[in-house]
């Protein structure tokens, strides 16, 4: 009644039965109710819940689990079993029905030598308010002169600036290039050991090698890895690697020599770093993020914006000129339940794993 009285003075439904705290479809399902039956009373209690009619007997189930306990069938999945019998001129039930059946006697359990898929956790979340507090890094691979020759690159990024902070390109893959380029790259970043940092990479052998690790540790930095077998938890990274490898200038075909490669990886990093303006950061090249300028450029964005609104407001239909402030914090593998409040560097484990 009261939903009616909205609509009859101007309302729309929907809004109406929002007031209400009920939807659009319960309100057509009163309507139903009261013109079929005379009342808005609960129909559910008058529900016929007796078996459905396509239920298994009690004779039909018992006759699934004798067939699936013959000898013959002990090594056969019920795949295989209903077509061996349809070629009996034998029909039960269905694949799927035989599958319900052996799950509620607890009958389906894992074969092979394998172990059992499992649920991942929870990944290692981070947040970092200013550069130089989480890294992190990968390997991807750069096309040689010929097929199935490759050199690969070393790249380290900042999460909170996205900025390269470290880069080579070397014929292998090595634990040992890869702690020759965190010791290079801590120097060009001028990194006190006693500062928090970090390192996030996937579970390849160079990034847990013993040479690597023995060199995080002594350095002061905390190494972390994504889950395994899990592909998205780098996510920054593998976005860089996209990047590079859509860039025009790619050469896909191939490099003829290491020095082609490093050469163009340094042409890449320049232009990464100096000119992209990176979406994530509001469109600020990651160079002018990592070296703290996004506050000054941002807030003269908003100014020019601001004066283009005065100038012409009729252009701006009541909107908002587009929103420049900073983003102060930058997350790595967040939890969906996440707050602005977060410790500069913060794990979802008291160890980072």
């Amino acid at each position: 009644m009261l939903i009616d009285e909205a609509v009859s003075n101007g309302a729309r439904l929907c809004p109406a039965c929002n007031v209400m705290n009920i939807t659009e479809r319960t309100y057509y399902r009163w309507l139903s109710l009261n013109k079929k039956y005379g009342t808005l009373e609960d129909r559910r209690i008058f529900a016929d819940h007796s078996n459905p009619v396509n239920k298994l007997s009690s004779e039909e189930r018992k006759k699934i689990l004798d067939t699936v306990n013959e000898k013959r069938f002990a090594n056969m999945p019920p795949c295989e079993i209903v077509p061996a019998l349809a070629d009996e001129g034998v029909y039960i039930a269905s694949e799927s029905t035989f599958y319900r059946v052996l799950r509620e006697e607890k009958m389906l359990n894992h074969r092979g030598r394998g172990s059992e898929p499992g649920k991942h956790g929870k990944p290692t979340s981070y947040t970092a308010t200013e550069p130089n507090q989480v890294w992190t890094w990968d390997i991807t691979y750069l096309h040689g002169p010929v097929k199935g020759m490759f050199f690969y690159l070393y790249l380290i990024i900042d999460l909170f600036s996205r900025d390269v902070v470290g880069w080579e390109v070397w014929p292998e893959e090595s634990a040992n290039h890869a702690s020759e380029l965190i010791q290079r790259t801590c120097i060009a970043q001028k990194r006190l050991t006693t500062k928090p940092l970090v390192l996030h990479s996937d579970n390849g052998s160079p990034m847990k090698g013993a040479t690597m690790l023995e060199t995080l540790y002594a350095l002061g930095i905390t190494p972390s890895n994504s889950r395994p077998r899990v592909s998205n938890d780098n996510p920054y990274s593998e976005s860089l690697f996209k990047t590079l490898k859509y860039r025009p200038n790619y050469q896909p075909k191939g490099f003829e020599t290491l020095e082609d490669a490093r050469n163009w990886c340094k042409e890449f990093v320049n232009w990464y770093r100096s000119d992209h303006h990176h979406s994530g950061i509001k469109f600020l090249t990651p160079a002018e993020r990592h070296e703290g300028k996004s506050e000054e450029i941002l807030n003269n964005r908003h100014k020019v914006y601001e004066t283009a609104k005065s100038a012409h407001p009729e252009r701006w239909n009541g909107r908002r000129p587009r929103d420049w402030s900073n983003i102060t914090e930058a997350h790595l593998n967040p939890d969906k339940d996440y707050t602005e409040t977060k410790p500069i560097v913060s794990t979802s484990s008291e160890k980072a794993s």
